[in-house]
Formats: C-alpha cells, structure tokens, sequence
C-alpha cells in the first residue's frame, strides 16, 4: 500500500471509516478524517480515538485498506 492510496481514501468525498489491515494481522480504524494524521514524509501514521488515545503505524506494514461497509478494499501490490 502507498501512502498515496491511503490518500485517495481519506480524502474520498463523502468520507467513509476504513479500516488499516497491518502485516502483523492487527487492525485500525479510521473513524473520522480527523483522526489520521500522516508524517509529512508519508512514511508514519498516528490514528487517534475519540478517547484521546493513539497508535502510531509504520505505513510500509499496512497489508490492505478496508472501507467498513465491505465495498472497497486496496491492497499491496
């Protein structure tokens, strides 16, 4: 996945929560536009909560990119 595919997601216009599938088999969701922030390099992603918590995500180890109502799916390729 590039950070350029992740782009196209979250700037999908309306937004829809997706959900980052990571190598390691771990997920994060991407409730709200807001709540992902990437390193200006593109190489590192913090995804908040709405409870103010954070999981910082190397995006070289994101597998897929999952929107929730299951209509759209990006892989690695």
């Amino acid at each position: 996945m590039t950070v350029e595919q992740l782009r196209n997601m979250h700037q999908a216009k309306p937004f829809h929560p997706y959900t980052l599938k990571l190598a390691d088999g771990n997920k994060v969701v991407v409730r709200r536009p807001e709540f992902l922030s990437v390193s200006p390099v593109g190489r590192t992603a913090i995804i908040w909560e709405p409870d103010g918590s954070f999981e910082v995500v190397d995006l070289l180890l994101v597998a897929s990119i999952v929107v929730r109502d299951g209509k759209t799916r990006v892989r690695r390729g």
